[in-house]
């Protein structure tokens, strides 16, 4: 109870409640213009969020982070459209019952599912609490780093189809932070004797470039197309909850599958979603309507990615270990104001931890009661052009980089990551491993050097119980990759083969 009234201390005071109230609103906003979505928006407040305490600036993230995806499932269902990429499973069912004159019954699931998910990732984590802050001790400098390497891993690994760019790119990250005068016995790293790399490549500035500056670039280049928006009635908050009600054996599983993946760094909502979508297709009483405007397809989506952002502050608070770029983003909050995640954080300061947890509660009760009154003006900016859209977060993205450091150096290499995110997105590949390259290369770097002060043996590494338990998980996760790929490769030869046979009969 001591620890609960320390938390709200923390919380009762007027700007960490307004920047809850933004971050919510702002994020339900920008989930519900298609082609924006949380991770520019949160690259673009960043900058300002280094002039405010932690926690306020914190709650700035959160607001945003964790209301994105409620304002993501409103085109998603009403035109088709996801606001946000991790809502692209809502439209499979949203949408056709928007065709079928149920667009009121679509959204209030969404949102209802959106509520239920994330307080049921936000309750099983709070109880969760006194454990993980016994067992965050334990963490040693070699148990994190390895943490760090299996992060980074399974980051790679999920990219199914693009494991060997999503690799190449996290080592471009790794590089990145490399850069610079190093910090043990300040030598100058690939530097080439110019006194603009001697700082190294600034997070922050890479960010707002492959995020923000390419994003705005991808909207120059999109055009405008015409939306027509159905009518839809105000949703109660009761009526919400009753219609979810039916379906809340697939709400609790979906949820379930959240937090599990949230906690994973590097899984998160795409891998929930699917697992979810999957057990509510399999177990339905009609399945066959899947994709066609089944309800349960909108439930399953919706609560799953819904659960996953409370779950994915674990790795992150606990370990300092982000599980992708929103996360890694935040990160940076903390270190700019000289509070380190990690085992002391969380063994510490673990009133700092539970209110940001109550922040989450607070936030979903913020965008619920938000939605029910302002759903039919949210619906009016996803008719907002792309170009306009694309003016206003390439203003606002290098106004921030200059503010970094009032250097125009920093404005030109953001610029430049920029352009490379803005290739990169055209040939659909992915951006987030070179963040969490750069975050976790510096951990790593970091923890490497502490650990081997105190090795001899190359055994003595994993001589600990954490240490080798996450030193197997590495390698079963390379066996199983390994195995992943003998699979399809196996399965593309029988498949050529059966092809050649059919013609040459």
């Amino acid at each position: 109870m001591e620890l609960l009234s320390s938390s709200i201390e923390i919380i009762a005071r007027w700007d960490v409640l307004l920047a809850l109230f933004i971050g919510s609103i702002g994020g339900v906003i920008v989930g519900g213009m298609p082609g924006v979505g949380a991770a520019v928006a949160i690259a673009i407040v960043l900058p300002t969020t280094f002039s405010l305490e932690p926690i306020v600036g914190l709650t700035l993230l959160l607001g945003i982070y964790g209301s994105s995806m409620f304002g993501g499932a409103i085109p998603a269902i009403l035109v088709n459209t996801p606001g946000t990429p991790v809502n692209a499973l809502t439209t499979y069912d949203g949408y056709p019952m928007t065709k079928r004159g149920e667009a009121r019954r679509a959204l209030s699931l969404a949102y209802s599912a959106s509520f239920f998910g994330a307080l049921f990732s936000i309750c099983a984590l709070m109880l969760l609490a006194p454990v993980l802050a016994k067992i965050a001790p334990m963490f040693g400098a070699r148990e994190i780093f390895l943490a760090a390497l299996l992060g980074i891993l399974l980051v790679v690994i999920t990219h199914r189809g693009q494991v060997l760019a999503a690799a190449m790119l996290a080592c471009v990250g790794i590089f990145l932070q490399t850069i610079g005068i190093e910090s043990t016995a300040y030598t100058q790293r690939y530097t080439f004797g110019m006194g603009w790399l001697q700082s190294g490549i600034d997070l922050i500035v890479v960010v707002l470039g492959l995020f923000a500056v390419s994003q705005a670039l991808i909207l120059f280049m999109d055009k405008d197309s015409k939306i027509t928006l159905p009518e839809v009635e105000k949703v109660g908050f009761i009526d919400q909850m009753k219609d979810l009600w039916i379906y809340r054996r697939i709400a609790a599983v979906g949820s379930s599958f959240g937090v599990f993946c949230g906690m994973i760094p590097g899984v998160g909502e795409f891998m929930s979603q699917f697992m979810s979508y999957s057990y509510a297709q399999r177990t339905s009483k009609t399945p066959e309507m899947f994709g066609k405007g089944n309800p349960e397809g909108i439930v399953a989506s919706e609560a799953a990615n819904n659960s996953v952002p409370a779950a994915a502050m674990i790795p992150l608070l606990a370990l300092g270990i982000p599980g992708e770029e929103l996360t890694a983003m935040m990160l940076a909050v903390f270190y700019v104001h000289n509070v380190i995640p990690g085992p002391q954080l969380f063994a510490g300061q673990m009133d700092f931890v539970l209110a940001l947890y109550l922040c989450l509660l607070l936030l979903n009760v913020i965008v619920v009661v938000f939605l029910f009154f302002s759903t039919s003006t949210l619906m009016k900016a996803m008719t907002i052009p792309n170009r306009f859209l694309g003016v206003m977060i390439l203003t606002f993205s290098l106004i921030g980089v200059y503010s970094l450091r009032n250097s125009l150096t920093d404005v030109a290499i953001a610029s430049g990551f920029g352009v490379f995110g803005f290739i990169l997105k055209r040939l659909d590949y992915p951006t987030s491993p070179i963040i969490l390259g750069i975050v976790l290369g510096k951990l790593m770097e970091d923890k490497l050097r502490t650990a081997m002060a105190r090795v001899r043996e190359p055994w003595d590494f994993i001589d600990r119980p954490i240490a080798f338990i996450l030193f197997s998980m590495i390698v079963i996760a390379l066996l199983l990759q390994a195995w992943t790929v003998w699979k399809d490769r196996k399965a593309a030869k029988s498949k050529t083969s059966d092809t050649r046979e059919t013609q040459d009969a």
